[in-house]
């Protein structure tokens, strides 16, 4: 029996995209994990979300354990709405819906949005994961790119004036991760996302905006595309698990009562109604201010020996963009296949994941290379880089 002729077109279709992870390399044993989004081991506060559970369990016995859940479900959703106000985003309940972290968030706007006749507008380079999700919906990406300074909006404009000239149809939304971008670090500058704004109100498409390293600022916030809103054209996605955990898969789309309704609506009750319970709970017991000051410190810190580690071991050929926050590095060696070189780097011992993967055309990112500082600790980040500009020198 031929399983597969069971699937109908659309499926078929998605099926031929990357594969999801593909990105992700085979480690060797004692790899200096340079390719890693994932949060500071120490930083996870495992401890307390032990504590957490079961202080949840004790009061609540079997109620978190059920499909409604707890109560604290219901906390969790005004806990979060609070440290949305503090950043500036005012929505009522009927405008949040939490998510199993901000891939759900990105699956469904684009389940309820799009259909195989839609655009997508996407910064170039963009979150890969991004990429694969907008793939099983729509064939039709349009590629922004992305300079130092975030969204190159002008670019924009002129790509949309040029379709309405031409008569063709305009984007949905476009995706963009503005602050601390993934991957190249960069931040839409005041201007940018106020130009933005505009155009998204005069060519009539919605933004979607990933904020999931926005609290990581290293020096000071901008802020956020949804608080500077004024026509409810953003979608603003969270999540917690750069901050918290990422297993506890707890992300949010704060937007337009009716974009909530119908992404609930298909979302149906996919919820992890104990991570949220043990979340509200860990929240409702943490001075939240005092751990992102902590998280900022440790990442500031990080990055800099990154950087200084960059100096000293690239040759003068490789640049980077210098990021005030997040998690992220973007790095250019010209004339050198990041791709084909990350098997030597493996060998030496130190992982990164090549540009490639978060362009449309995979060509375009060739030559570049996204690093990571958030996971592995100082000592390892100049010993990664120690061995990653000796893979170059002998590349080059």
């Amino acid at each position: 029996m031929n399983v597969a002729s069971f699937f109908p077109e659309n499926i078929k279709a998605a099926l031929k995209n990357i594969p999801p992870g593909e990105w992700i390399p085979e480690l060797p044993e004692d790899c200096i994990r340079l390719h890693c989004g994932y949060p500071a081991p120490a930083l996870v506060p495992d401890k307390e979300l032990k504590a957490a559970v079961a202080s949840l369990l004790e009061e609540e016995r079997d109620l978190p354990l059920h499909y409604i859940g707890s109560p604290n479900i219901l906390k969790l959703k005004e806990q979060i709405k609070k440290r949305l106000e503090e950043r500036g985003i005012s929505v009522s309940e009927e405008e949040l819906l939490i998510t199993s972290g901000a891939c759900q968030a990105i699956d469904l706007i684009a389940r309820i949005i799009l259909d195989e006749e839609s655009i997508v507008a996407v910064e170039s380079p963009t979150y890969m994961e991004a990429l694969e999700i907008f793939q099983n919906y729509t064939k039709r990406l349009i590629s922004i790119p992305v300079d130092k300074h975030g969204l190159q909006t002008d670019v924009l404009e002129e790509i949309l004036a040029e379709r309405k000239r031409n008569g063709l149809a305009q984007p949905r939304f476009l995706y963009t991760i503005p602050t601390f971008q993934n991957p190249t670090g960069t931040t839409m500058t005041a201007e940018r996302r106020q130009h933005l704004l505009e155009l998204a109100e005069s060519y009539n498409f919605l933004i979607v905006e990933d904020d999931a390293y926005g609290e990581l600022s290293f020096y000071k916030n901008l802020p956020t595309l949804k608080a500077m809103d004024k026509m409810s054209r953003v979608l603003h996605i969270g999540s917690l698990s750069k901050i918290v955990a990422p297993g506890m898969r707890i992300g949010w789309i704060a937007g337009a009562r009716e974009i909530i309704h119908a992404s609930a609506w298909f979302k149906k009750d996919l919820n992890h109604p104990f991570a949220q319970a043990t979340m509200a709970v860990y929240l409702a017991n943490t001075d939240f201010e005092a751990k992102l000051l902590t998280l900022r410190d440790t990442y500031r810190g990080k990055c800099a020996v990154l950087l200084s580690a960059l100096e000293q071991y690239l040759p003068e050929s490789a640049s980077w963009y210098v990021p005030e926050g997040g998690y992220f590095v973007w790095m250019k060696i010209p004339g050198v296949d990041t791709s084909k070189m990350l098997s030597a780097a493996l060998a030496e011992g130190v992982s990164y994941i090549p540009g490639k993967y978060f362009f449309m055309n995979q060509a375009d990112g060739t030559e570049f290379l996204r690093l990571s500082f958030s996971y592995e600790d100082e000592k390892e980040i100049a010993e990664g880089i120690r061995r990653l500009g000796r893979v170059v020198e002998a590349g080059l």
